[in-house]
């Protein structure tokens, strides 16, 4: 089962956050299957905005952070379907454009899960389901993927 990340579960993961949610997106990151893992490149983008502007750090650490990521899962990048596709997410169901934009790439490149807290949680489009890993109890695609 392909599962794509959105931004939040990365800047956790690089320590960004509340303690409880930094260790649970450490202890995710760590039990996905290598091999089916998709960070949509828009992803990435913001988790440097984020590295850059919330934490503060340096624009070397920024860069080593980012691509450190995408020597670990496959990256993807937007297509100008796939924006179209955000487009249509965007005025359709009222997603902001870069969210709808992470979900419309994961969905081109079959993703059946987009790990994410920022959208709604249980949303189905196109064959991904939007789920949150950080909800009190663990979504059952989400534990199927890491069983």
């Amino acid at each position: 089962m392909r599962v794509a990340l959105d931004t939040n579960v990365l800047a956790y993961a690089e320590g960004l956050g509340d303690q409880s949610r930094c260790a649970r997106a450490m202890e995710l990151v760590e039990r996905l299957p290598l091999g089916e893992v998709i960070i949509p490149a828009q992803t990435l983008g913001e988790l440097s905005r984020v590295l850059r502007s919330k934490a503060k750090r340096s624009a070397e650490d920024t860069r080593s952070a980012v691509l450190s990521w995408a020597d670990t899962f496959s990256v993807a990048d937007s297509t100008w379907p796939a924006f179209q596709a955000a487009l249509d997410l965007n005025v359709d169901h009222k997603l902001q454009i870069w969210d709808a934009l992470i979900l419309a790439v994961a969905a081109e490149q079959h993703c059946r899960i987009l790990l994410t807290e920022d959208m709604h949680a249980g949303f189905t489009w196109r064959g991904v389901t939007l789920v949150n890993p950080f909800a009190p109890e663990i979504d059952p695609l989400l534990e199927q993927l890491l069983a």
